[in-house]
């Protein structure tokens, strides 16, 4: 069952702006798109939806679930990983681990990272699930979650496989989650360069070297892929996120992401909605140790306005749809309710909301009184 809310905006729009966008520069990609990461709004795209490969951008899926490991406690940063001789033995690039020597979590992650090594990302993978097959399931899995409609996995490293493949929405929604969910592991992506077995690697992200802004995110190339890249800018209030996909040169991606990037922040005015932490609303909440739970953004929550004739605080409305009934336990950050914004009485996006707080399960008498009282509701 969906329950609405209608509320009230808070804005102050008289410097918010709409038009006709401006259109996007011509990129050269196979695919491309560029994604307002606080929005999870769309501002420009070719081909998103097409099923491509995704070479080492596979990385982002590999690394999001070691995060998922550190943050449950089943890895930690200082933990040695054995390393296996399908590790040691990984094809493509690499950091050089050997099985004689002691490798750590956080070396690994590096290496993958910053050096995008296939061979931290076998050992990593075998740390987290036993083996790269068991960690295949695991990255599918977390993929539907996610809702990445047009990806499947087949291998941790992004080694070409014709049943491997994803799109530039899915890979920006990836990016998006990574940001988002690990902010504690983030800034490992703007590392310049690393060093492990005595050789030193640079980071093949060139964007953090040609844009200060720029603070990741991955690069991928395989010769049937092309060269790919991931990059995210944050200029003032707003981050960014482009993806082009099938470039001809290590320095088109580069250019192209950057040309995204520039067209994202000029063509646009940012325009905050709400702030970070600030609750929409209190939904209600069965069988927890709560009866409601605070809902909004863990993120200031800002739009990319087309630039043009200014709008008034009127034109913008926005409704609260939460699914009920929703049960305990409910965890911070978990997406609890749907922002559904409109402009002019036109559909402008739809937006997830998030419990900004954790609601443990309740004891047996108050999850009994609960299953009572939702007969009734």
């Amino acid at each position: 069952m969906i329950h609405r809310l209608i509320l009230l905006a808070l804005l102050a729009l008289s410097a918010a702006t709409f038009a006709q966008s401006v259109p996007p520069p011509p990129v050269v990609a196979r695919a491309w798109l560029l994604l307002d990461h606080g929005s999870n709004q769309p501002l420009a795209e070719q081909a998103a939806d097409e099923r491509v490969e995704p070479a080492s951008l596979t990385k982002l899926m590999t690394a999001y679930l070691s995060f998922s490991a550190l943050r449950s406690r089943r890895l930690s940063l200082d933990q040695v990983v054995p390393v296996s001789e399908k590790a040691w033995k990984a094809q493509g690039s690499r950091m050089f681990i050997e099985p004689n020597q002691p490798v750590t979590v956080k070396e690994l992650l590096h290496g993958m990272i910053v050096q995008s090594g296939n061979d931290a990302c076998i050992a990593l993978a075998e740390a987290v699930a036993g083996s790269e097959e068991n960690f295949v399931v695991a990255m599918n899995r977390e993929a539907q979650r996610l809702g990445l409609k047009n990806t499947k996995f087949m291998n941790a490293t992004g080694l070409p496989d014709p049943r491997h493949y994803a799109s530039a929405r899915d890979l920006a929604l990836l990016a998006q989650a990574l940001i988002r969910d690990f902010p504690e592991y983030y800034p490992i992506y703007a590392t310049k360069e690393y060093t492990y077995n005595k050789i030193t690697q640079p980071n093949r992200n060139r964007l953090l070297w040609l844009d200060p802004t720029v603070d990741g995110v991955k690069t991928g190339h395989t010769e049937s892929a092309g060269y790919c890249l991931i990059a995210s800018s944050k200029r003032g209030p707003r981050r960014l996120i482009s993806v082009v996909l099938g470039t001809p040169s290590d320095n088109a991606r580069a250019q192209e992401s950057l040309k995204l990037l520039n067209h994202g922040f000029l063509a646009f005015d940012a325009v905050k909605l709400y702030d970070r932490n600030f609750a929409l609303s209190r939904l209600k909440v069965f069988k927890g140790e709560r009866n409601t739970v605070k809902a909004g953004f863990l993120d200031d929550f800002v739009l990319s306005l087309p630039k043009g004739a200014t709008v008034s605080k009127d034109a913008i409305k926005v409704q609260l749809e939460s699914r009920q009934p929703l049960l305990a336990p409910v965890q911070q950050g978990d997406r609890v309710a749907t922002l559904k914004l409109t402009v002019n009485d036109k559909p402008w996006g739809e937006y997830p909301v998030v419990a900004l707080e954790t609601v443990p399960v309740a004891g047996i008498f108050g999850r009994a009184w609960d299953t009572i009282r939702m007969w009734f509701e």
